[in-house]
């Protein structure tokens, strides 16, 4: 690319002509440069398989820009030139920084939503500052651009035959790049894999590299997933006659019966000529039926507040700083194995998991896509039929992901800033001030349901991703921790000045102290009201604290953490006045807090048709990575580097690692197929 000037001299362009391909050279190595800077900044192996396809698939796009830059006049030809080469600083560089602030790359479909203005401009400058090396680097191939430009004006003449080398070039370049997948393993997160079927944007630009992953992403977007094919035997807990299984009788008089509701799948199945919709049928008659137990109904009739706390972990709970966490966390149910996976939306996605139980769709946003589909299951849905109060409030922009639309659907009077809630502008807001404004309007005597979401993103830097993934219910928890720009750690830095950690350790611990002094007005004011004893509350994360460095993670755990599962390790509170405590040390998640819940409250909901499980249910456990790792109560299982971790010391066979394997992606794709197809509608018709 450097020397590409050399040959558009005009001794070089009397030897046959060739100088033209000059221009392809120069492509090429603009595509292959920005992969591997891309790839040194943001993939955690650099050196794999990955790099060879790479290299093979960053030559089609170079063909197809080197024709299309041969056809017209040398003037056009030019301006081209520059134009992809814009096209390519600016794609991978935009990148750089969208994992830099989420760790992730962004979709086709954020990229295609991002139409509000950007705010917050100093954020993104703090993302570029921690990324300065690469993000200049991608400047590169401009600059040789505008070398070239000046110094080798020959080769963007127009080139007859070029373009229709290039383009039977591109072809069969292309197509060896893809046969090449045929020969090199076809197991979960291979290249090929990962081309034809398994859409997870991480891996596949890893595997494949961020140009064709991205335009597998938008040719999925346009074309829908591909249908992939699964073993019979997806669920090796799923038995034949699950549906109709019986009341189990125990040593006691209680009588545990299945969580499922009244669905005729046989019924279904004979008379369904869809094919998709014929094996999600079958798929969901023989899934794993999990029981009542003897938690089911025990908080029945109560209030319930369901919070998505942003950022929130166990390093925000401090005995002395945010005593009133520390107080719902100790005397309610304290989950010490509890995770909450990253998934590609950052708190978007988080949120559809807490509030539906069902694994996001790779590539959109669940939540927003969810916004016309029949959601029984959602607890305001749920409490709305009971006659109770329905109110989701979210202290920013009231729609910032359409969530006007995805939260009434949710079964919620939905109120925001811009909305009917009235908060101060400040950044972030204050959870504290969002519960003050808040509780007169339920708190009147008759029964509710009340889900607090709020804030918004870093990414209103880059896109209108970039500002709702960073929205969760508990604003004030949010990035970036700093006592300049973030007013939550401001108005709160005398409370841990004192402390010896680093200065964004102890703005993350100020930010949440927001979020203590809320939950201790939200106790304070049910107390007042006569409903303390009778309201539980539930807080969950919506991720990790990702604004957070990895230094300052370790700080906290008091060790180096692990990143593929420790790094997930998270806390759930359930908690209620006068509750008796409990321990539970079994391995769960987000994606069980919803069934759990539902549970407890004694609500109607079929265990075959969420993701997750009952946490206090007898059925094993089962905790899903976005990455499709896991963690059983038997083994862990690192898909990426396919490591097995026993948990009880005996050996874990393979037959055991591919029967989860087979589990945890069936549920990634019936998940994705619930929400396609809009299924709960096709089960239950239009009533709620």
């Amino acid at each position: 690319m450097y020397h590409a000037a050399r040959y558009a001299s005009p001794t070089f362009r009397r030897r046959g002509g060739f100088a033209s391909f000059a221009l392809l050279f120069f492509f090429y190595s603009a595509f292959v440069f920005s992969e591997l800077v891309l790839r040194a900044a943001t993939v955690p192996a650099f050196f794999g398989i990955g790099l060879l396809y790479l290299f093979l698939f960053s030559l089609p796009p170079a063909l197809f820009c080197f024709g299309l830059c041969k056809i017209f006049s040398e003037k056009v030809n030019r301006i081209l030139s520059v134009i992809f080469t814009v096209l390519i600083l600016v794609g991978y560089d935009s990148q750089l920084i969208y994992y830099g602030a989420f760790k992730t790359y962004y979709s086709a479909y954020s990229f295609t939503r991002a139409g509000q203005a950007t705010d917050f401009v100093f954020e993104t400058l703090l993302v570029i500052k921690n990324m300065i090396f690469p993000f200049l680097l991608l400047f590169i191939p401009l600059v040789v651009m505008i070398i070239l430009l000046k110094k080798a004006k020959g080769i963007f003449e127009h080139h007859t035959k070029a373009p229709i080398i290039a383009a039977v070039a591109m072809v069969i370049t292309h197509c060896l790049a893809v046969l090449c997948t045929f020969v090199t393993g076809r197991g979960i997160f291979s290249p090929y894999d990962l081309y034809f079927q398994t859409s997870s944007l991480n891996q596949s630009v890893e595997q494949l590299g961020m140009f064709t992953s991205f335009r597998i992403n938008i040719q999925r977007l346009i074309f829908g997933e591909p249908d992939i094919h699964l073993p019979d035997d997806t669920d090796s807990s799923a038995t034949e006659d699950n549906s109709s299984e019986e009341e189990i009788p125990v040593d006691n008089p209680t009588v545990y019966k299945p969580n499922t509701m009244d669905i005729d799948f046989d019924t279904l199945i004979a008379n369904c000529t869809d094919d998709t919709i014929l094996k999600m049928h079958k798929y969901f008659k023989n899934a794993e039926i999990t029981m009542t137990n003897d938690k089911t109904g025990i908080f029945e009739g109560c209030n319930l507040i369901y919070i998505t706390a942003e950022s929130f972990s166990p390093y925000a709970i401090d005995k002395d700083r945010t005593p009133t966490l520390y107080k719902m966390m100790t005397e309610g149910y304290q989950f010490t194995n509890f995770y909450t996976p990253g998934w590609g939306v950052s708190t978007l996605d988080g949120e559809y998991v807490n509030c539906l139980g069902l694994i996001p769709k790779s590539g959109v946003w669940s939540m927003n896509r969810s916004s016309k589909n029949l959601l029984p299951f959602a607890l305001g849905n749920q409490y709305r039929k009971l006659g109770f109060q329905t109110f989701a409030y979210h202290d920013h922009t009231f729609d910032f992901y359409g969530r006007d639309e995805s939260h009434p659907n949710l079964g919620y009077t939905y109120k925001a800033k811009g909305n009917g809630l009235d908060v101060k502008g400040t950044w972030p807001e204050s959870d504290l001030e969002m519960i003050d404004k808040t509780t007169a309007e339920y708190l009147n005597g008759n029964p509710f349901h009340i889900y607090y979401l709020s804030g918004h993103s870093l990414g209103e830097l880059i896109s209108a991703e970039f500002r709702a993934t960073e929205h969760a219910v508990t604003v004030s928890g949010h990035m970036n921790y700093t006592f300049i720009g973030n007013s939550m750690a401001s108005k709160n830095r005398d409370l841990v000045r004192d402390l010896p950690l680093s200065e964004e350790c102890q703005a993350y611990l100020a930010c949440n102290i927001e979020l203590d002094r809320a939950m201790e007005l939200l106790l304070a004011r049910l107390e007042e009201a006569g409903q303390a004893e009778n309201t539980v509350i539930v807080i969950q994360p919506d991720h990790y604290p990702y604004g957070l460095s990895k230094e300052s993670i370790d700080t906290f755990a008091g060790h180096e953490v692990e990143e593929n599962f420790e790094l997930y390790k998270s806390v759930l509170i359930v908690y209620k006045k006068g509750m008796t405590p409990q321990v539970i040390d079994r391995p769960c998640a987000n994606m069980d807090v919803l069934p759990t819940v539902s549970n407890l409250m004694g609500l109607e909901f079929d265990s075959r048709l969420l993701m997750g499980k009952d946490i206090f249910s007898d059925s094993d456990p089962l905790v899903i990575f976005a990455n499709r790792s896991w963690i059983t109560d038997k083994a862990m299982y690192n898909q990426e580097t396919k490591e097995v971790t026993s948990l009880t010391g005996e050996e874990i066979s393979e037959e055991y690692i591919k029967s989860i394997n087979n589990i945890v992606q069936a549920k990634f794709l019936y998940s994705a197929k619930i929400l396609e197809n809009d299924y709960y509608r096709i089960l239950f018709g239009d009533s709620d």
